[in-house]
């Protein structure tokens, strides 16, 4: 990625509803210029896509908590997944280094679908144990800017 892309990929991340041409103005190109740079981001995977940013609290799911998984012996990533993608309250599961085999991060409505969700998550067949942290507020959360390390 070049200087210009990190900037249409800024504008997009700011806003990606912004036009090609409202972009453009931005980085200094055409409307056409700045449409074949983001087919190009597009296919080598940069941009991932668009979507919109939903509050998951506007919608009922309030209720976050990030749970160390420990698995029953050696359990591939694969097979991890598949076990978690099932469960509606996974928004999101990473494998990581140190003790815990994956972190998952549930979201619920409530304290009491988080328990259940967390009962059905210890009750796979993969788990051998968990360790729950309940999230309290939010400090910080922001999307990644391009070009900066």
């Amino acid at each position: 990625m070049n200087p210009i892309d990190q900037r249409i990929v800024s504008c997009l991340v700011a806003n990606a509803r912004s036009s090609y041409a409202d972009v453009g103005k931005v980085v200094g190109l055409s409307a056409p210029a700045v449409k074949r740079r983001v087919d190009r981001l597009l296919d080598s995977g940069v941009l991932r896509g668009f979507t919109a940013v939903v509050d998951p609290e506007a919608l009922g799911w309030g209720t976050e908590a990030f749970v160390e998984v420990h698995c029953r012996g050696n359990v591939p990533p694969s097979r991890i997944r598949a076990r978690l993608e099932p469960l509606p309250e996974v928004v999101a599961a990473y494998t990581v280094t140190g003790a815990a085999d994956a972190i998952v991060h549930l979201r619920a409505a409530d304290i009491h679908q988080l328990e259940t969700a967390l009962e059905r998550l210890r009750g796979l067949d993969i788990v051998d144990r968990t360790v729950s942290t309940v999230v309290l507020s939010r400090l910080l959360e922001r999307p990644p800017k391009p070009g900066t390390t």
